[in-house]
């Protein structure tokens, strides 16, 4: 699994140390990874059967448990602080998953999104879709469906309230928009990885939205990025070296799509088209129990990626330390890519291309997913194409052993800053502002009402669900 999305600042820890102060995009996870996030920090956890966890500023969330045994997967999320947002694709005979907080522990039937709020402890659970189950082993057991939500008691644990309603956040608005921008990345899925392993991991659809796959004859499927052309480019170019307990320093590339096509699989270039990669079997971050190259043939003079060597860094003496942690094996960044401006004009998409010797047409997308009506603010239970289960094979990330009370985020509706602030008591505070000409909750749909109020801010009477009519986003 991969840190899918960051803004702003992320950190990653794992025990005592600090694997990177300033967490990359794409960075592997690991059982026992804690992902926090600053004022100013959003981050985004994707799994390998497609399911999603989302963090908002000032929140923290451990991967508890990562365990794989023959097909079968243990996941467990631990969330620690703040706002949370799940995305479950649901139980099955072999996939296990579950979020903790406190004491509880939540779990879905199928595909279900719901929130964790722990601003206020020990805490508030919606719903916004499918089905889940909230226990704490002891005192409560709760069938959960779209539109309800459980508040919790910390003086009286047995006394929670279950409401038939669910209260807005202004992060429901940022949430929604992660889910709609993958959605739109689904839309160009292929067929080229349809049989793949894990074949529902949304690492894919990075793929197909930023480069094209090609049916190469006695090779099978080729995918290259649309950066590809220039002779410049080179896919250990731009990225970070990240260390990671256990497995030394590992490549976390840089660019959007990042995470497969060095997890597994092989890189070769290909004269007079460029840079392909071939999934399948090769090297990445798990090959022989820590990172190895996974370049085939490159070009002449082609100078393959070094791995660091050297012990940690140790920490000042009397210099303070950060909870505790201290970032033994700093992130080393990597900028070696040197545009060639005399290359051929860009790459154009979609068009056939000579490849060993082959002129190929790249592969067209599949029907797109069906896309979703956005239920988050009015607690109308929010219809969604659950992608399909994942296929056999490795699960990258996974072991077989183990390895105050403040008010809520309201945000500025009417304005449209949607930040989440530090009040006095170190928690997120914020004034509730207005929400357009129409009530808090709207009474028109979420996408594109044409009278009565809006979801997620937006001025005048009957803007849309991000913002319109008068003015003002939602973030």
């Amino acid at each position: 699994m991969r840190l899918s999305n960051v803004e702003g600042q992320v950190q990653l820890s794992m025990g005592n140390q600090i694997v990177a102060q300033q967490a990359p995009v794409n960075s592997p996870l690991f059982e026992g990874t804690q992902i926090s996030t600053s004022d100013d920090g959003r981050a985004e956890v994707q799994f390998e059967d497609g399911s999603v966890a989302r963090i908002s500023p000032n929140s923290s969330m451990t991967l508890s448990v990562l365990r794989q045994q023959g097909e079968s997967t243990d996941t467990e999320v631990l969330m620690q602080s703040g706002l949370g947002y799940f995305e479950l694709q649901g139980d099955s005979s072999v996939d296990r998953m579950r979020v903790r907080f406190g004491n509880n522990a939540a779990s879905a039937s199928g595909f279900t999104v719901f929130r964790i709020d722990l601003d206020n402890p020990p805490g508030e659970m919606a719903v916004f879709s499918g089905n889940a189950h909230l226990d704490n082993g002891s005192t409560m057991s709760v069938d959960m469906h779209g539109g309800e939500s459980v508040r919790l008691n910390s003086a009286d644990p047995t006394n929670w309230a279950l409401l038939e309603s669910i209260e807005p956040d202004s992060w429901d608005a940022w949430n929604s928009d992660r889910d709609q921008a993958l959605t739109a990345q689904e839309a160009t899925r292929t067929a080229a990885t349809s049989s793949l392993p894990n074949s529902s991991n949304p690492a894919w659809s990075d793929l197909d939205a930023n480069g094209d796959w090609y049916n190469v004859p006695g090779q099978g499927y080729v995918w290259s990025p649309y950066e590809a052309q220039n002779s410049g480019w080179d896919p250990y170019g731009w990225g970070s070296w990240l260390w990671t307990p256990g497995l030394g320093y590992g490549w976390v590339s840089g660019e959007p799509w990042g995470f497969m096509p060095y997890a597994m699989g092989m890189w070769d270039f290909y004269p007079g088209f460029g840079w392909g990669w071939m999934p399948g079997s090769g090297g990445g971050w798990w090959g022989n129990g820590g990172w190895a190259s996974n370049v085939g043939n490159g070009p002449q003079r082609y100078q393959p990626p070094m791995k660091p060597r050297g012990g940690p860094v140790l920490p000042v003496h009397g210099a303070p330390m950060m909870q505790g942690k201290y970032e033994a094996h700093p992130v080393i960044s990597v900028n070696r890519l040197v545009p060639n401006p005399t290359d051929n004009a860009p790459r154009v998409r979609n068009a056939p291309r000579v490849i060993a010797g082959n002129t190929l047409q790249p592969l067209r997308p599949l029907a797109p997913r069906p896309s979703y009506q956005n239920g988050f603010a009015s607690g109308q239970n929010r219809q969604m194409a659950p992608l399909s289960r994942p296929g056999t094979g490795v699960h990258y990330g996974y072991t077989g052993n183990p390895y105050g009370n403040a008010g809520r985020r309201q945000g500025n509706w009417g304005g449209g800053t949607g930040t989440r602030q530090l009040g006095s008591s170190g928690r997120a505070t914020g004034a509730a502002g207005s929400a357009g000409g129409g009530s808090f909750h709207g009474s028109g749909s979420s996408h594109g009402s044409t009278g009565g109020g809006v979801s997620h801010g937006g001025g005048g009477g009957g803007g849309g669900s991000h913002g319109g009519g008068g003015g003002g986003g939602h973030r």
